[in-house]
């Protein structure tokens, strides 16, 4: 078999380029949820009401950013926020808003303030949310739970 043309070698070799290379990890402490398969859940501020599950109907508070890990908030680009506009109200757990609202809503109480740190696959994966987020995006989602019925 002929070998390849010396530019496809080099086009290839480029394409290998270096290693990626991972920044070091956050250090600060945070009050965190175990990590539910692609989102984790940080509390800001404990709830003490009910737990919402599967099916129930949640009033919910939120500001939704694209995730920057160069900022020391993790918060990039505001993206929406129910803040001015008023309470968003969805039925959880039953796949009417992203899977990692699902996953993180269902883990928290009423009265709690948490940031929901969803990894893309979790958010709007490779398809992303044309104009708003971009494929394969992490998103960060500051949340208050205020009611649950």
């Amino acid at each position: 078999m002929p070998r390849p043309p010396s530019a496809l070698l080099a086009s290839v070799a480029r394409l290998r380029g270096p290693r990626l290379q991972f920044p070091p990890a956050d250090r600060r402490t945070f009050q965190t949820s175990a990590s539910k398969m692609g989102v984790n859940v940080i509390t800001h501020q404990p709830g003490t009401g009910a737990t919402p599950t599967k099916g129930q109907t949640v009033t919910i508070e939120y500001t939704g950013f694209l995730k920057d890990t160069s900022q020391p908030d993790n918060k990039g680009k505001k993206f929406d926020s129910s803040v001015g506009r008023g309470d968003f109200v969805v039925k959880i757990g039953v796949g009417q808003v992203i899977r990692g609202w699902d996953e993180g809503v269902t883990q928290m109480k009423v009265g709690e303030k948490a940031t929901l740190d969803i990894s893309s696959d979790f958010g709007y994966g490779a398809r992303g949310f044309t104009g708003h987020i971009p494929p394969n995006a992490d998103l960060i989602f500051d949340v208050e739970l205020k009611k649950v019925q």
